[in-house]
């Protein structure tokens, strides 16, 4: 019989799949902290939430009895009952998935207060105030949460209680303030629902536990999960723990705290706590709260053993730790702990100081950074040479920064990223409703809130530069106004922010380009140490492979030398070729381009130094080259009414067009095609090529591929065209250079034994190998099925985005499987876009291949991201 429910003693962190994130790491907490730091509670595992949603919103069978079971031990526990009326006891219910999701699923406090209770609370602790206080926030939190009520309406109800009487904080409303606050909140609860208050404690309970269920379903924890790659298969955990109250007066408090500084990596503990406040306190944004080293004039023996404490979690779990406490009357409490979200600059620091201190070693520190994050530290930061005046100062709360327009809505910011347009969100603060927006945005700004709100979390996992707790900000949503310094900014005015610094300005600052510093370098030295897989990168400019060669690529994997006529002085000489009528017309269009090819390769050979450098012949249809039909039309009809000897020459080009444009040019004459009916294109760049190679300084290794082939006896006659060039050039085939094919159509991968035969390397090209296995257009699908798909879970992410493994990724096994069967020495490579996702990599080498090539600001992400396949699979390889 399944079991769905586990006491916190009972657990481990080697549960989290069953337990969830949090009911797994306060479980093992309590083992290394013992039971009187961490109060006592129960976990309801992941899989009742996942039966609970298969059965269409309806509890497991025996699940009601289970939680009554947990409930009596903790009473026991405890010694006092939920929501006696003497002495209650009051419990929390939090979520808690399997990984973290900051913000995203729902909570509910003080659970087990009622009209009776909340006496008992009063006279059992002595204090009228801390009572109300905590029925109020229950009142308002179990609305909110359990009942779907705006949070707008309780806080409404909370200024204008502040205003009657002149109070500026939550704390400075007295105990008959509260309780008419709380009488008020259960009028909106009646209005709301057109039921009373839920007096029964197991009724509170059970509608607690429901709504975190489903809370797994809300739109905003389903935005995150598609963000952050989370399947919706593991449903959430929910603890329900004893609560300790960080409300109860001045040597009370709330706090979050990390074991190194958060946004850097410093060795230096860091994190926000408010007196006299609970957790929601903090981390909502609602209130500034101070920082964790007043604590130590506040209250000096708990700041002592706070930072004990995350010593020694950290040495346990053997990574920073994120975790969150409360004070209890000078009493200190452990609620949980988790391995800390970072932005990449704190991620390498901590794993080079880990190492340096013999906490991990090199490969499990390795294991610690997240390589889809290091993208964090290739933003730019604004020049240090640029003065500027700053309109506002907050909290560094996440690195990097960024110029846009201002948006105060996240689906403004959603709207615009749509339409390609920077924009920074500006907000009084954040919840977890914006989470789309932070993906939209180049960066947040908030005017509340401190190193750990909402603001500041979401923005440092997503990679955003964030500036938090402005306060100098006046911010007026109705208005859509943000005031400071006597200066009034409207929507759509352009400011920019700097989130290491924490500043915001008006100026038009201009942003550098990162570099690489000294933890990021020494954690790259240990990657290049421990990985199998070669990193190229895909550049088609001398200045993109100066830039590659910077980061650590190891030659270039793909040059796409279409690009090269796209300049304004090679689009006259390209469209003459492809208007020749004859090959003679065509070659003497082609001798005038050849010098200009051969120019570009000597500048990617120099820059490459002698690395390799593969580069794809010709791949579009010639038809992308001329002008489009539509417009070629409009200026003929302009040309006619104004009798222009222009005339002609533009009805030519467009009968042209109209006889190389094709119904589905992707699929038509493209690629080995056109080198097969026009080999004198294919001659042009391959002589190009060689005579850059003879002309360097230093001999490189140019590797010749053919794109888009599908026979072997297509590659076996352009490998004949470019020996016979080879030939004429003097050089030879293998010493001075190679010839191998682009694999990107199904039918290559099925015959690749054959197609090996012919070829010196392969180059998965993995883009349109995608589009071409599972018939999606890649220009059209991302923004019209794929997010229904997305929905609907037929797809977990985009398949351009990360490999579809079991079926493209499954071609590309057998491509390398057949390919080095009939080939030992065959070379294989990647270069398509997943070459610079982690996650495909990690595929990429089990699946046997030498190399990845990623755009140039990708490589050191794939260094990284290789080692780390390299240490977590180091005997699962292909060929």
């Amino acid at each position: 019989m399944t079991r769905w429910v586990y006491d916190f003693a009972e657990g481990s962190m080697e549960m989290r799949e069953l337990l969830g994130g949090k009911g797994a790491n306060v479980a093992e907490m309590t083992r290394v902290l013992g039971a009187d730091r961490v109060p006592a509670g129960f976990t309801i595992t992941t899989e009742a939430c996942v039966a609970y949603m298969r059965a269409e919103r309806n509890e497991p069978e025996d699940l009601a009895r289970e939680v009554a079971d947990a409930l009596a031990r903790l009473e026991r526990h405890a010694g006092r009952r939920l929501g006696d009326p003497a002495d209650p006891l009051l419990v929390s219910v939090r979520s808690g998935a399997r990984e973290s999701m900051p913000g995203m699923l729902d909570t509910v406090l003080n659970l087990g207060l009622n009209d009776e209770s909340v006496l008992g609370l009063a006279r059992a602790t002595g204090n009228e105030r801390f009572a109300w206080d905590s029925y109020r926030r229950f009142t308002q939190m179990f609305g909110n949460v359990c009942r779907g009520i705006p949070g707008e309406r309780y806080e409404e109800e909370i200024a204008a209680a502040k205003a009657r009487r002149g109070a500026t904080l939550d704390t400075e409303l007295d105990a008959q303030a509260l309780r008419e606050l709380t009488d008020r909140f259960r009028e909106i609860y009646r209005d709301a629902t057109g039921e009373r208050f839920p007096q029964q404690p197991a009724e509170q309970l059970r509608l607690a536990i429901r709504a975190v269920f489903d809370s797994w379903t809300g739109e905003r924890a389903v935005a995150y999960r598609r963000l952050n790659r989370i399947p919706d298969s593991w449903g959430t955990a929910v603890n329900v723990q004893q609560m300790v109250f960080g409300n109860k007066g001045e040597t009370s408090g709330s706090g979050v705290a990390f074991s190194r500084d958060e946004v850097t990596g410093a060795p230096e503990p860091s994190g926000d706590f408010l007196p006299n406040a609970q957790g929601e306190d903090v981390v909502s944004g609602a209130r500034t709260p101070r920082d964790l080293a007043e604590m130590r004039e506040w209250m000096p023996h708990v700041h002592s053993e706070l930072l004990e404490i995350l010593r020694t979690l950290e040495r346990h779990y053997g990574d920073m730790q994120d975790t969150e406490f409360t004070v209890e009357e000078g009493r200190l409490y452990m609620l949980q702990t988790r391995n800390a979200k970072r932005p990449a600059q704190a991620a390498v620091r901590f794993a080079v100081d880990a190492v340096r201190e013999g906490l991990l070693t090199r490969e499990r520190a390795l294991l610690t950074i997240d390589p889809g994050s290091l993208d964090a530290l290739l933003h730019p930061t604004f020049d240090p040479q640029f003065s500027f005046e700053v309109l506002a100062r907050g909290v560094a709360a996440s690195p990097g920064a960024a110029k846009g327009a201002i948006v105060f809505t996240a689906p403004d910011a959603v709207h615009a990223g749509e339409q390609g347009r920077d924009v920074i969100l500006v907000r009084p603060f954040t919840d977890a409703e914006d989470v789309a927006g932070f993906h939209a945005a180049r960066g947040i700004v908030t005017s509340e809130g401190g190193k750990a709100s909402h603001a500041a979390l979401v923005a440092r996992g997503m990679g955003r530069p964030a500036v938090v707790g402005a306060g100098e900000l006046s911010i007026d949503l109705a208005a859509r106004t943000v005031s400071a310094g006597g200066r009034l900014l409207q929507e759509g005015d352009v400011i920019a922010i700097d989130g290491t610094r924490g500043v915001v300005t008006v100026d038009d600052v201009p942003l550098v380009p990162p570099s690489v510093n000294e933890y990021f370098e020494r954690v790259l030295e240990w990657a290049d140490g421990l990985r199998r897989l070669g990193v190229r990168a895909n550049a088609d400019t001398p200045t993109d492979a100066r830039r590659a060669r910077e980061l650590g690529a190891e030659g270039i994997g793909l040059c796409r030398t279409e690009h090269m006529f796209m300049a304004a002085d090679r689009q006259p000489k390209m469209r003459a070729m492809i208007m020749a009528h004859d090959e003679e017309a065509r070659r003497a269009a082609l001798a005038q381009l050849l010098p200009l090819q051969q120019q570009d390769f000597e500048g990617l050979f120099e820059a490459m130094a002698g690395l390799p450098v593969t580069i794809r012949l010709l791949d579009p249809p010639l038809h992308e080259f001329l002008p489009n039909a539509e417009d070629l039309a409009t200026h003929i009809e302009r040309a006619r009414l104004e009798r222009s000897p222009e005339l002609e020459r533009l009805e030519r080009l467009l009968e042209r067009v109209h006889e190389i444009t094709e119904e589905n040019p992707m699929l038509g004459t493209r690629g080995c095609r056109l080198g097969i009916l026009y080999p004198e294109i294919y001659e042009m760049q391959v002589t190009a090529i060689l005579r850059a190679a003879k002309a360097a300084a230093r001999p490189p290794h140019p590797e010749i591929m053919i794109p888009l082939v599908g026979y072997e006896t297509e590659l076996a006659l352009m490998r004949e065209l470019v020996e016979r060039a080879g030939e004429r050039e003097g050089l030879t085939i293998g010493s001075d250079y190679t010839v191998g094919t682009m694999i990107e159509l199904p039918r290559a991968c099925f015959v690749a034994d054959r197609i090996a035969g012919f070829a010196d390397f392969f180059s998965f090209g993995t883009n349109d190998l995608t589009q071409t296995a599972l018939g999606f257009s890649r220009d059209d699908v991302e923004s019209r099925f794929v997010p229904v798909y997305l929905d609907r879970g037929i797809i977990d992410r985009s398949p351009f985005e990360t490999i579809d493994q079991l079926g493209v990724g499954w071609l590309v096994r057998l491509a390398a499987w057949v390919g080095r069967e009939a080939h030992p020495g065959l070379k294989l490579g990647i270069c398509g876009e997943h070459g610079g996702d982690p996650e495909s990599i990690a595929f990429f080498h089990q699946a046997g291949l030498d190399y990845v090539s990623c755009s140039p600001f990708r490589v050191p992400i794939a260094r990284i991201a290789a080692a780390r396949a390299a240490v977590m699979h180091p005997l699962q390889s292909w060929g």
